[in-house]
């Protein structure tokens, strides 16, 4: 099953993207496809039975233009060109509108802006547009001052008739409709003026001169087109996080063949070249430092605001910074494999993604349209019926067709979802879907695992206890013992004796008993070193007394501490305790869960004993312990049978069947790649804290969601019915189109514009 992202040209509204979907669900083993109208791209699951090449033809039958998101153009009809380029398109073409649009509303209105504003009129103006005799060049010269704004907007017309005549007609078929409809009748008016000026009926000059509908439809145009261009580049913030981690990557970078030193594109840089980092520099590629070192500010990945020291034999990752310090790295990972290349593809796919959220608008979406043509229609006809004048009908029904917005009901998710879905990349957390984005804001359970999630994952040597002589004496021994042993613990201890310093003896004659200890001569002396029952095996047979170690084991266990005893044969000589210490984080990442009403569930293969320590030590609501890591699964299932939404964190490939099993799998960024790539959402910092402020996250995009599809609901239902004229009889109230086609344009913008508000969510 393959799932690929293509780029789409030639939508204008939530109609288009719904008529897309449609064409290219109907292709024989498709599985699902979700085009999004903010991004212009659709994302389509599909079986080897289909080709690319049969999705881009579904969609260029339906009428619009497709290609392969890798594809260097758009090879379909009609490109929209990148984002800038649109909106220097609409930039322009509203400059060329206004230029027209002001004399021509001067033309129309000059005598009503002398009668309002008592503007002086000039003599020329009342020599050849004033009275009955001018009424022909008054109607001519507005028919020519509306040509070039018609021009500069003929894409309304081109795809608004091409979609009717599909039988998917879309917002610019409304446009072109409403425009379309004022212009023929001006023209129609301008025979009636004809006829009465040839005629002799001065009456009738006079009553169609009045009714000329030419600078209705240069405003509607001119104001759609400033309300486009408005929406245009408020939807082009939206993807300012994507272009910012975009643009953290290097164009170039210097390279190593040979003896020579060498600047190349990163695109050309292969896996085994030695790349060159030097101060102040971003880091190209994803490798490993071999010769040098550095402070690496990784803030763009992880979010984490101090440097990192970095040395031979530390990964770096790409799009970091090279502060201080000269680096030479290995390449590991390049291109499209890199750590940005892999952020940006999933923030991409989930901004283009839909929310199940999304779906009553998609559906209302696809049969708007028709169904405003239709009330538009049905209401011009009634007051033509009830005995309105044509003109009265006419407005009536331009008005319907120009303040519907089907835009808005299409922005109303996406938006929202991008914004989200960008911003939670900035903070280090990277969201796989929209459907996850909207999941997580209903969680109410969440199960974390143990080590490596609230756990560092690193045991670390917490107390040394030294029994009858000092402390220094004892890390040597322990050095000495445990240094040749393999257990992970042995190389906690090694490890802490090194950093303090600890004498290294020699050992000889080494033995290692699988689960209790290891035992060996240091210095020609014998000593023991293990847990309890060992130590208990050897008092047994060379007398050493336990008894007061029980007590210390009972003291630690309570702890969640595992204490290793050393002994020369005949007496205890100390003890050291190691614990997988519980990251600085996790007590508050806990707390803010409970604040959000959420239960924490700790799942581990711990002892009951070490769990219930580390239960509450966070504060965590419950510890399920002696978990096999095959049976997290059927725990997650249990909770979700009992009506919980849960979500599940973890980082180990055990972690995996859970993460999927879980309503929303939460991956810790630093686990395996196989437990990220089961999850639905990664953090990359490896911090708690960030799973809490993806779920506050979660709640404050679905809120907004909420907001902009009650606003997008509420403008149509309340707007539409204006325009109809169903107050007209009560209270005399009556849309102007050109009012209608303002309140349109506006609509969408104010829709990106809450959306918008989402960048000021703070972590």
């Amino acid at each position: 099953m393959a799932k690929e992202k293509f780029r789409v040209s030639g939508m204008s509204c939530a109609a288009c993207s719904a008529h897309v979907e449609k064409a290219v669900r109907a292709v024989k083993g498709v599985q699902s496809a979700d085009v999004s109208l903010l991004t212009n791209s659709m994302v389509v699951e599909y079986d080897s039975s289909v080709s690319e090449n049969d999705i881009i033809k579904a969609v260029k039958k339906s009428g619009y233009g497709a290609s392969s998101a890798e594809s260097k153009s758009d090879s379909g009809e009609d490109t929209g060109g990148s984002a800038s380029d649109e909106i220097k398109s609409l930039k322009l073409r509203f400059i060329v509108s206004l230029c027209s649009l002001v004399p021509l509303m001067y033309v129309a209105m000059y005598h009503m802006l002398n009668m309002w504003f008592g503007l002086p009129i000039p003599p020329f103006m009342m020599e050849f547009f004033h009275g009955s005799e001018n009424a022909l060049t008054f109607c001519l010269v507005q028919l020519l001052l509306l040509l070039p704004i018609i021009f500069a907007n003929q894409k309304y017309f081109t795809r608004g008739y091409k979609s009717l005549f599909r039988g998917a007609p879309n917002m610019d078929t409304l446009i072109a409709l409403g425009s379309s409809a004022a212009v023929f009748y001006g023209i129609f008016a301008m025979f009636r003026i004809g006829y009465g000026l040839g005629h002799g009926d001065m009456e009738l000059v006079a009553r169609y001169s009045m009714d000329v509908y030419f600078e209705s439809a240069g405003t509607i145009l001119t104001l759609i087109t400033l309300g486009k261009f408005f929406e245009a580049r408020s939807k082009g913030r939206t993807g300012d996080a994507i272009r910012r981690l975009v643009n953290l990557t290097p164009k170039t970078a210097t390279v190593r063949r040979g003896e020579e030193e060498i600047e190349v594109l990163v695109s050309d840089i292969e896996v085994g070249d030695t790349v060159i980092v030097k101060p102040g520099v971003a880091i190209p590629v994803d490798g490993v430092i071999t010769s040098g070192g550095g402070s690496v500010d990784e803030s763009a990945i992880t979010g984490e605001s101090l440097p990192a020291e970095k040395n031979i034999g530390d990964a770096v990752i790409s799009a970091t910074m090279n502060l201080s310090g000269y680096i030479e790295l290995e390449a590991r990972k390049v291109g499209d494999d890199t750590t940005i290349a892999q952020i940006v593809k999933l923030v991409e796919v989930a901004a283009s993604s839909k929310a199940p959220i999304s779906r009553l608008a998609d559906k209302i979406s696809g049969l708007f349209v028709p169904i405003v043509i239709a009330i538009a229609v049905i209401s011009a006809v009634v007051w033509l019926i009830v005995g309105q004048s044509a003109e009265f009908a006419l407005s009536v029904g331009i008005a319907v067709l120009v303040i519907s917005c089907p835009c808005a009901l299409g922005l109303a998710t996406p938006v929202a979802i991008m914004v989200g879905t960008g911003k939670a990349a900035e903070s280090g957390v990277l969201i796989k879907s929209g459907e996850a984005l909207e999941i997580a804001h209903s969680v109410d359970t969440v199960v974390l695992d143990k080590t490596g999630t609230i756990t560092e994952g690193k045991p670390k040597v917490t107390d040394v206890i030294p029994l009858g002589i000092k402390e220094p004496e004892l890390l040597a021994i322990a050095y000495s013992l445990e240094k040749q042993s393999e257990h992970p613990l042995a190389a906690t201890i090694v490890t802490y004796a090194q950093e303090n310093n600890a004498a290294e003896l020699a050992a000889s004659d080494f033995k290692a008993e699988f689960g209790k200890g290891v035992s060996a001569k240091v210095d020609g002396k014998a000593y023991f070193a293990g847990n309890l029952a060992y130590m208990k095996s050897i008092g047994e047979s060379i007398g050493i007394d336990t008894q007061s170690a029980s007590e210390t084991v009972e003291s630690f266990a309570a702890e969640g501490k595992t204490p290793l005893f050393f002994s020369d044969g005949n007496k205890l000589l100390g003890v050291i305790a190691v614990s997988d210490t519980v990251k600085p984080t996790s007590v508050e990442a806990i707390r803010r869960f409970h604040k959000l009403n959420i239960r924490t569930v700790m799942l581990t293969g711990d002892n009951r004993r070490t769990a219930e320590a580390i239960r509450k030590q966070v504060g965590i609501s419950e510890a399920i312990s002696e978990v096999l890591p095959q049976d997290k699964e059927q725990k997650i299932a249990e909770l979700q049978a009992a009506g919980h939404r849960v979500a599940m964190i973890g980082d180990g490939i055990n972690d995996s069947p859970a993460l999927m099993r879980a309503d929303v799998g939460i991956a810790i960024g630093a686990g395996s790649d196989i437990a990220i790539e089961s999850a639905d959402i990664v953090l990359v910092k490896s911090d708690l804290l960030d799973a809490v402020t993806a779920i506050r996250l979660s709640k404050a995009v679905i809120r907004n969601i909420k907001q902009n599809l009650f606003w997008a609901f509420i403008y149509n239902i309340i707007g539409i019915p204006i325009a109809a004229g169903v107050f007209f009889a009560a209270f005399a109230l009556k849309l102007d189109p050109m009012i209608g086609a303002v309140a349109m344009s506006l609509s969408s913008v104010f829709v990106v514009t809450n959306a918008l508000r989402l960048k000021l969510f703070r972590a």
